[in-house]
């Protein structure tokens, strides 16, 4: 098949052009404008279709019939023609190697970039948690498909919180090695005495306490992916043992004498700056160039925030699998959210969705509901206006508590009695209130209180202290009134 097409009518020029890309590899077709259509619709697409543009109208009636395929037109320098976007360059007589190659390249990157091939809708969908849409995240899917298919040592760089073993796992999954194990080692969390023996590990009697052989963790990944996460906290004596085994290709357990063959694909990461910690002589200079044979950057999430509303919809769904509960985001908390610098990245975001998710289970989070540091823009300030019964209802329910359990499903009646009737036992014991509001205003909630104490007081008095009798009279259950009395440090003995 052939991968580029020349459309001339000259035909030394176009046979100039054949023998150029026959010397660079290339498989050419020459046709010329009366079959060009033709031959453009036999093959899905061509990696570079060079036009002659010695009758600009005719050039152009062809690319404008094919946005998706590059072309490079050929012929005298025309300034004042306005060419299509898939025209990405001009080749002018003489044709130079070097010209060539760089217009072959244009070719090639807009075959690369444009939109029908940026979606990769049957490989997108293999990545797991790598969500998101933004150039950086298209980036990092992209590099991660180059190098899955080889065994090439692979350095993942980037900040806490980013989602490094994220990107270390996909490699593995992506790769030949997929049905193989994975195993993750934490290099900044074990102990530079214990490292050895958890990466290469050890015969029985090696050092106290080692009462049978175990195997490292080289030896757990055989035939898979070893992730050797925070690889600039490994000491430089490990650094030394690791760097034999990545050349070649052997390592013994700590006490042993036997070489171990190692068939394992090594992936590292760190956030630290590795170029900086060797000048300080903190790092093996000759392991970094081991390890960094293929580095992917993973971006920082105020580096693409756009992918927030994508990112939070993905942790709502896996929070809700674990939990049984969802919640929900209004735009303007969405839009809150993409204006922090998210200093922890994915990790933070993952936090603050999970706490939003125990303050609110199914319910829909706006501004106001984000704690204070997320919040850039201002929410909706609904403020309810209760109908006055209710609010008498409600207050009056704080002063008194509930009725019985066997009443709590009917209306609880009040009766505020401002009346003394001395030859009504029941009207003398009733509740007298002052119903004229200060001229200067008062303070409701602090007036209930002190009245609220003042009844259970007078309850207790009137009860010899007994508190279930207490509660009888003021129309509660023991256990709302031992509360209200805990509340308000009220003791009797």
């Amino acid at each position: 098949m052939s991968t580029i097409l020349i459309i001339s009518e000259q035909s030394t020029r176009a046979h100039n052009l054949k023998t150029i890309l026959s010397f660079l590899g290339e498989q050419c077709t020459l046709v010329p404008f009366s079959q060009a259509i033709s031959s453009l619709k036999s093959q899905v697409s061509f990696n570079a279709v060079i036009i002659d543009v010695e009758s600009p109208e005719l050039t152009d009636d062809v690319v404008s019939k094919f946005p998706a395929q590059p072309f490079v037109v050929i012929g005298n320098e025309h300034n004042d023609t306005d060419f299509r976007a898939n025209v990405v360059g001009q080749l002018t007589d003489p044709v130079t190697y070097p010209m060539l190659t760089q217009m072959l390249h244009r070719c090639q990157e807009y075959v690369r970039k444009r939109p029908a091939s940026q979606g990769h809708a049957s490989h997108t969908k293999l990545f797991r948690s790598l969500v998101g849409k933004s150039d950086e995240i298209q980036n990092v899917r992209h590099l991660i498909e180059q190098v899955s298919v080889s065994d090439a040592n692979v350095l993942v760089l980037g900040e806490s919180g980013t989602g490094k073993e994220v990107i270390a796992r996909n490699l593995h999954f992506l790769s030949n090695r997929k049905d193989g194990p994975f195993i993750p080692v934490n290099c900044g969390a074990i102990p530079a005495e214990l490292l050895e023996s958890e990466l290469f590990g050890h015969e029985k009697g090696a050092f106290t306490g080692a009462i049978n052989s175990r195997k490292g963790r080289f030896e757990l990944a055989e035939g898979g992916t070893l992730f050797l996460d925070e690889i600039g906290d490994m000491p430089l004596q490990m650094q030394v043992k690791l760097l034999r085994v990545l050349q070649e290709r052997l390592y013994e357990r700590v006490g042993g004498n036997k070489p171990i063959k190692c068939d394992v694909r090594i992936v590292a990461a760190t956030h630290r700056e590795l170029e900086e910690m060797i000048k300080e002589g903190s790092f093996r200079e000759d392991l970094y160039y081991r390890l960094n044979v293929f580095p992917i950057e993973s971006p920082a999430l105020r580096d693409r925030k756009e992918d927030i509303p994508l990112l939070l919809q993905e942790l709502v769904s896996r929070i809700e699998r674990e939990n049984e509960a969802t919640i929900r985001f209004t735009e303007n908390a969405i839009n809150s959210l993409v204006e922090h610098q998210w200093p922890g990245n994915v990790r933070e975001l993952s936090n603050l969705v999970e706490r939003l998710m125990i303050l609110f289970p199914n319910q829909v989070v706006d501004v106001n509901d984000l704690p204070a540091k997320y919040q850039y823009t201002n929410g909706d300030n609904f403020e309810p206006d209760y109908p006055e019964e209710l609010l008498e209802r409600e207050a009056l329910l704080a002063l008194f508590g509930d009725n019985d359990e066997e009443n709590n499903d009917q209306d609880v009646n009040y009766t505020v009695n401002t009346d003394s009737n001395p030859d009504d036992t029941a009207a003398a014991d009733a509740i007298t209130i002052n119903s004229a509001l200060p001229s200067d205003g008062m303070n409701l909630k602090e007036y209930l209180s002190e009245l609220e104490i003042s009844m259970i007081n007078q309850a207790l008095d009137q009860q010899d202290g007994v508190v279930a009798r207490a509660a009888e009279i003021l129309g509660m259950r023991r256990t709302t009134l031992v509360e209200k009395m805990r509340k308000y440090g009220i003791v009797r003995d």
